[in-house]
């Protein structure tokens, strides 16, 4: 599982040109699911995103997580995170996971992050989406549950 965590002072997404999801203070998460991700890389991304220390605290450092700003999350899935760019110059998607996969594991991590008491917004699944952030920072960080990143 890959997540694109952006530090946001605000975020939004719409689909359909409704919107459908906005939060103030806290990260735009892209979450991609690959073909191998099982409820293990779930729970591996549940803890670690909301735990991240990156928003800055008396001193200036990035000492403070997401848990202890009290800040949202609006996560969008993205399989293009799985795109393989090493060979041509189109994109293969193969190890990303099928939308049925993909759409249940994304749930889950979604879940597991309310169960956490984190405000979550999304968006629609499998649906032409925009977002618009704010990158406070700017500051973005790539994980990987495989921690190849």
């Amino acid at each position: 599982m890959r997540c694109v965590v952006q530090k946001v002072t605000e975020a939004y997404v719409t689909s359909e040109g409704e919107e459908v999801g906005r939060i103030g203070q806290g990260y735009m998460v892209l979450v991609g699911v690959s073909v191998n991700d099982t409820e293990k890389d779930v729970a591996y991304m549940a803890e670690k995103v909301p735990n991240l220390r990156i928003f800055e605290d008396e001193a200036g450092k990035l000492n403070r997580s997401l848990m202890d700003v009290n800040g949202s999350i609006l996560a969008v899935s993205q399989f293009t995170l799985y795109g393989d760019t090493r060979t041509g110059r189109r994109p293969s998607f193969i190890q990303a996971a099928r939308p049925e996969q993909a759409e249940r594991l994304y749930t889950l991590l979604v879940e597991a992050w309310r169960a956490r008491g984190i405000v979550v917004e999304t968006g629609r699944f499998r649906t032409e989406m925009k977002v618009g952030l704010v990158n406070d920072g700017p500051c973005t960080i790539l994980m990987d549950s495989e921690k190849t990143m």
